[in-house]
C-alpha cells in the first residue's frame, strides 16, 4: 500500500513538472503537509516509493535543502538532460549545485497584496 505522504509528494512532483521547476526537500514536504525529516530522510523515503510506484514522475526535481547533488549520479544526469545547468559545488569535489538556482527553484509564496487593498495581478 502506498503511503499518503508519497501520494502527496507525487502530486507536488507533477506540479513541478508542469512548471518546469525543481524544489528543495523541505519545500516539497511542506507543500505535501509534512516535515522533510532530519537531513531529508523522510523525503528520501517518499522519493523511493514514488520512483517505484510512479516511475513516469520526475523524482529528480526534488533536491536536498543544501542544494548539493552528487556529481556522478543519476540525479545530476537527469537534471542536466532536462536543461538545468550544474556547476562544481564550492569546497565539495564530488558534488554539484544548480548554476542558476533562482531560475529553476519553484517559489510557492503567495503574491503580496497590492498597496490599495486590491489583490495583486497574477
Amino acid at each position: 500500500m502506498v503511503s499518503t505522504r508519497a501520494q502527496e509528494v507525487a502530486e507536488v512532483l507533477w506540479e513541478l513538472k508542469r512548471a518546469d521547476k525543481v524544489a528543495k526537500f523541505s519545500d516539497i514536504a511542506g507543500r505535501a503537509g509534512f516535515s522533510a525529516g532530519t537531513k531529508g530522510r523522510t523525503m528520501m523515503t517518499c522519493l523511493k516509493t514514488v520512483r517505484r510506484d510512479w516511475p513516469h514522475l520526475q523524482w529528480w526535481r526534488a533536491i536536498n535543502d543544501d542544494g548539493l547533488i552528487e556529481g556522478d549520479s543519476e540525479h545530476a544526469t537527469m537534471l542536466s538532460e532536462s536543461g538545468i545547468e550544474l556547476s562544481a559545488a564550492d569546497g565539495k569535489d564530488d558534488h554539484m549545485s544548480l548554476t542558476e538556482p533562482d531560475d529553476h527553484l519553484m517559489d510557492w509564496k503567495e503574491p503580496e497584496p497590492a498597496a490599495d487593498g486590491e489583490e495583486a495581478a497574477e
